[in-house]
């Protein structure tokens, strides 16, 4: 999919976030420096970073993308993906690009949702993280997880940090304990130190589990 070249260039406080995480977290300013130019990217369209969170829901990113393809393939060719060619499948036709039952149910609502216009995509960068959230969980399929994953890879917010995600949890036990078990309090403590970045210290965490970058 093409993308300007300011999404190309990634957001504009991620230089200045990785100065600040550099300075008051000693693991990023180890892991920083070992992804180069890497940063996080939004592909600008709401409906396909929200169908691919859900696709990523409870599997692995290398398993999600897989999935992706195979689902992606399924519609027209088109630059994004657009709600009324998800409509225009039947469930057996979804199932067969790997898609759990639940997953196409969700997809199949989430493009309704989209078609009949009642989610507010244009006041969505004038709202604040949790209004957005309130709204986003309101669609069936879509939890907490899903809408943060929103919030970090459409809308691009500096200082979101997904305590439900199984990656960042492990990825604070690897490299803030030892490989020992972490709870969300000792997570969100770890994150304290990241504000008012945290999705960017997530996005490096999450790097240092799969070279892969993430991408929704």
């Amino acid at each position: 999919m093409a993308r300007s070249s300011k999404q190309e260039a990634g957001p504009d406080y991620w230089d200045d976030a990785c100065k600040h995480l550099s300075k008051r977290d000693r693991v990023m300013r180890k892991l920083i420096p070992r992804f180069g130019e890497g940063r996080l990217h939004s592909r600008g369209d709401a409906f396909t970073t929200l169908a691919r969170s859900i696709v990523g829901q409870q599997i692995s990113v290398k398993a999600a993308q897989s999935v992706w393809e195979r689902f992606v393939a399924l519609t027209p060719p088109s630059p994004q993906l657009v709600p009324a060619f998800v409509l225009a499948l039947d469930t057996p036709t979804m199932r067969s690009a790997g898609l759990s039952a639940r997953k196409v149910e969700y997809l199949s609502d989430l493009a309704q949702h989209f078609e009949a216009g009642t989610v507010h995509v244009r006041q969505w960068q004038q709202m604040d993280d949790e209004a957005i959230i309130d709204e986003l969980v309101a669609i069936r399929g879509i939890g907490r997880w899903t809408a943060e994953m929103f919030l970090i890879f459409h809308l691009m917010r500096p200082n979101v940090m997904p305590l439900d995600d199984l990656g960042l949890i492990k990825g604070i036990s690897l490299n803030y304990f030892s490989g020992e078990p972490v709870s969300r309090a000792e997570a969100r403590e770890v994150g304290d130190a990241w504000a008012p970045y945290r999705s960017v210290a997530t996005w490096y965490i999450w790097r240092s589990l799969d070279p892969l970058p993430v991408d929704y």
